[in-house]
This record gives structure tokens, C-alpha cells and sequence, in this order.
């Protein structure tokens, strides 16, 4: 590995990044994480990421592992000393290192690590192609709006996903999507965008967040509801977002062309839009 990586107060070359194999994220999955964009140099909706990563902390009954107005700060730092001018900085926070016991240890320190990759966002040629998904069972717990660390079941999605040679896991329970294994998804019908309304059912996306505020902006119809996917196969367009993929076309579900197999309208304009937006606030 190479890079600098933050680990608990100290910025330190990623081969002597070391965590204690009594840390709690370790042992138990007992942690969060968020991730954050890099455009031109900046760090990009650190507001929405600092809003999340509060709620997940409080929801698990988790301490901040620094001062709220230090975070963004210290990121930022770490995205300086590994140069990074485009991609993304990864923090997870957990519950730091004790004994071995499911119970909450008490006056224990959070550990706090964070890392950066250099990625193409802005101009990623599979926007251009767009991207294959298929289905696979959510086999997640009950509190997926909590972007915790513990993510054995999208890695299961994600593997089904690859070895059927597609880029995404749709995951589905009862008939009907709830989200991709790292992604927030859409379809569109008749030109209204319609995604899962939040829930704890799924991740409150942060680029879910600024899609709904760029249709809104520019009179996008959106509907907020569930849609099986049976809906999705007949849909005119889908598209999936996340932190690293932005807006990302997609053009088929299950082996099947989703309308004319090619990027839709909608989802192209949302992501010009979206990357507008990103450099707006780059530039600012």
C-alpha cells in the first residue's frame, strides 16, 4: 500500500498504518464510515458527510472521535499530503479497543483512521457505456440507514454481482429494490425519476440528497415510493449514484437490455447537472 494514512491523530506512511486486533471494527463490525469526493483539489459535500456521520454516530451510541469542527479539517489535510486532486478520502470511526465483550465498553477512546485514492469521477467512460446490475437478496440487517462498517452482505452482493459479470448488485426483498450494494437506485418511467423513499430500510445517500435538490432545482418530476423489479425491467431508464460513481446510467437488469440497452436521457442530464454542481462548489 501506498500513501499517507490517518490513524488516531497521526498522519503515517500506509505501510506502518496499524490498528490493534482488539479495535472493536476489527472484532465486531462496530463502527461507521462515510465517504467523501475529491474535485479539482476539494473536498466536495463535506457538510452532508459531517450531518451523516453525526446521525450514525448517534444512532449507535458512538462518541465523535474529534471536535465536529475538526474533521473536515483534518481530511483535508490528508487529502493534501497524498496530492490527491480527483477521487476520494475514505474515515470509518469504531468503538475503539478493549476486551472482547458484545456489551459497550465504557470510557473507551474511538479509533479514528482515514485513507485517500486518486480516481476518475469527472470523466469516467463507463457513464458513457453505462453499467450492467443484476438482482441479488438483501440479506442486510433492520438499521441500513446507519452507514455502519459492517458490510459482509453487500460484499456477498457485490461478489454474485461480479461473477455474473455486472457491475452492481440490485438488492431486493419481497419483490421490490431497496438499494445497490454501494449505490442508491433509480429508474425512470414516463419521465419521472422514482427511488425508494428513506427509511430504515435503506442508506440515506448523500447523492440521492443532491439528485432530489438538482430535480427540484430544474423541475425534474421525481416520485419517492418502491418500484419491484418487475418496474425496473420495464423501465425506460435506470441509473445508480454513489460517492465514487456520481450518476451512472444503467443498461440492463439481469441479463436484459433496460429499453433500448443504452444511457437514457435522464440519467445523462442528471449527471451533467450533478458534476455542474460538484464544480460549482470546487470552484467556490
Amino acid at each position: 500500500m501506498e500513501g499517507i494514512v490517518y490513524v488516531n491523530g497521526a498522519y503515517v506512511p500506509a505501510d506502518d498504518a496499524k490498528v490493534s486486533v482488539f479495535d472493536r471494527g476489527f472484532l465486531f463490525g462496530d463502527g461507521v464510515y462515510e465517504v467523501l469526493p475529491v474535485i479539482n483539489s476539494r473536498l466536495i459535500e463535506g457538510r452532508h458527510a459531517l450531518a451523516r456521520l453525526d446521525r450514525s454516530l448517534a444512532e449507535i451510541g458512538m462518541a465523535w472521535p474529534c471536535k465536529k469542527e475538526e474533521f473536515l479539517t483534518i481530511l483535508e489535510e490528508l487529502r493534501k499530503r497524498n496530492e490527491i486532486v480527483e477521487g476520494s478520502v475514505y474515515m470509518q470511526v469504531t468503538r475503539g479497543v478493549a476486551n472482547r465483550d458484545f456489551a459497550f465498553p465504557k470510557e473507551t477512546p474511538c479509533s479514528f483512521v482515514a485513507f485517500a485514492s486518486s480516481r476518475t469521477l469527472l470523466n469516467n467512460p463507463l457513464a458513457n457505456t453505462g453499467v450492467k446490475v443484476v438482482s441479488v437478496a438483501d440479506l442486510r440487517w433492520k438499521r441500513r440507514d446507519i452507514k455502519s462498517i459492517n458490510l459482509l452482505a453487500q460484499c456477498i452482493a457485490k461478489q454474485e454481482a461480479a461473477s455474473k459479470g455486472a457491475f452492481e448488485g440490485w438488492m431486493h426483498e419481497d419483490g421490490f429494490v431497496t438499494e445497490g450494494a454501494s449505490s442508491s437506485a433509480f429508474i425512470v418511467k414516463d419521465g419521472t425519476i422514482i427511488t425508494r423513499t428513506l427509511s430504515h430500510s435503506i442508506l440515506p445517500g448523500i447523492r440521492r440528497k443532491v439528485i432530489i435538490q438538482i430535480t427540484q432545482e430544474h423541475g425534474i418530476a421525481l416520485e419517492e415510493r418502491s418500484f419491484s423489479l418487475e418496474e425496473a425491467a420495464s423501465a425506460d431508464e435506470a441509473f445508480l449514484s454513489s460517492a465514487t460513481t456520481l450518476v451512472m446510467p444503467i443498461v440492463s437488469l439481469d441479463g436484459k437490455p433496460i429499453a433500448d440497452g443504452k444511457p437514457g436521457p435522464v440519467a445523462q442530464l442528471l449527471r451533467q447537472l450533478y458534476i455542474e454542481t460538484m464544480l460549482k462548489e470546487a470552484n467556490s
